[in-house]
């Protein structure tokens, strides 16, 4: 596999003051390539400032249009031209379809889906200009598989999932590559949120990881059959890889980072 940081430029990441998007930022950062970070949260200063590389860290709203093409401006100036663009930002909201808010409905779309226009509108402009480049989309296998409680959260992963394939294919003429990765259970901030708040703070309660690796046929969920809950550095790996040249036939395509849990799709 060819090193990202010796085939490709800069890279910017949404999402990247936490969870998988942090994760993939220390991947990138590792690698040695250029990196900018955007977050809605200010916290991605942090991020930046740990990985002790020079980069950008700047805070958004992903679903501001125009709060994005600012950000995307700035990016650009400090770190330079673009080669790829990791788009992480979420959010999830859980609960049965009954007791549904409008808020959160709107929520996971206006960021998830709306969110994921904005942001790979705004790259494939810039890597089609630059002559090619990647985009990967960071969504969930919760779009293509149904999940009791979960309907808004995987709805707008599914928008954006659906969206992000068709850009691609638009742009692929253009030798710019557009891929998703599609993670199940991780272990994140994000997940711990859905789960007893009485395990470690840095982590999942065991029981609570035991009962996702099992599964729920109460709500008609599959288990994991590698055993294991992901750690968000397999989700950043997986990034990684559909970023370099490694992967540079592959285009349009949904890897699952989700140790088989979505076996029957």
């Amino acid at each position: 596999m060819s090193v990202v940081a010796e085939a490709h430029g800069p890279v910017v990441i949404t999402g990247a003051a936490g969870g998988i998007g942090a994760a993939v930022a220390e991947a990138f950062a590792r690698l040695g390539a250029p990196i900018a970070l955007l977050d809605h949260d200010p916290a991605v200063h942090e991020v930046m400032a740990g990985l002790g590389v020079d980069g950008y860290a700047g805070v958004v709203d992903v679903t501001d249009r125009g709060a994005v093409d600012r950000a995307f401006d700035e990016a650009i100036a400090a770190v330079g031209g673009l080669a790829v663009v990791v788009h992480a930002a979420g959010v999830l909201a859980t609960g049965p379809v009954a007791e549904l808010t409008e808020a959160q409905w709107d929520r996971c779309i206006a960021v998830n889906a709306t969110g994921t226009v904005n942001v790979t509108r705004r790259a494939a402009a810039e890597l089609v200009a630059a002559g090619g480049g990647s985009i990967v989309v960071v969504t969930s296998n919760a779009g293509a598989a149904p999940r009791a409680g979960m309907a808004a959260y995987g709805a707008s992963k599914a928008a954006a999932a659906s969206f992000t394939r068709s850009l691609g294919l638009e742009v692929a003429g253009s030798g710019v590559r557009v891929n998703l990765v599609s993670p199940g259970s991780t272990d994140t901030p994000m997940l711990r949120e859905m789960w007893s708040a009485d395990g470690p703070p840095d982590g999942l309660a065991a029981a609570a990881r035991a009962r996702i690796i099992t599964g729920d046929p109460d709500a008609y969920k599959l288990g994991i059959p590698l055993r294991r809950v992901a750690a968000a550095a397999d989700v950043a790996a997986a990034v990684v890889f559909l970023a370099s040249d490694a992967a540079r036939h592959i285009t349009l395509h949904d890897l699952r980072v989700d140790g088989g849990a979505t076996l029957d799709i």
